[in-house]
């Protein structure tokens, strides 16, 4: 299964709203159904918050493990993005998250699912 015990933070090195955008290009899973390897994107954008509020951000290197954890685990491109979703939600406890997965294309379908936590600002919706 997906470790979310992988994931580590860091303190937010600011008082003022940022964003923070992560990209994974070459995510992993397994078709549950046909156990042929699922390719796709994993983009990662939240709002932490503030310094004084405790806030704090993903370690790059912890959430690459994290993500590469699903390789060989056969599980559906919903549940894949609803659970980093509440993986990272549970983890860093943001103003906001957004989570977008863009699936290779398999049979002449291409996917793309989002899950987001809290209010995501309309301009970050994409």
């Amino acid at each position: 299964m997906p470790d979310p015990s992988l994931l580590e933070t860091f303190p937010t090195p600011a008082e003022t709203p940022f964003v923070v955008e992560h990209v994974q290009e070459e995510f992993t899973s397994v078709c549950p159904e046909t156990g042929h390897p699922d390719f796709g994107e994993v983009t990662v954008l939240f709002e932490p918050r503030s310094k004084s509020a405790g806030g704090v951000c993903v370690e790059l290197k912890s959430l690459k493990l994290y993500l590469q954890s699903f390789r060989n685990e056969g599980i559906y491109y919903e549940a894949v993005t609803n659970r980093i979703r509440d993986d990272l939600a549970a983890c860093m406890g943001p103003a906001w998250l957004l989570i977008v997965t863009d699936w290779k294309g398999r049979g002449g379908i291409r996917s793309t699912i989002r899950a987001a936590h809290g209010e995501v600002p309309i301009e970050w919706m994409r």
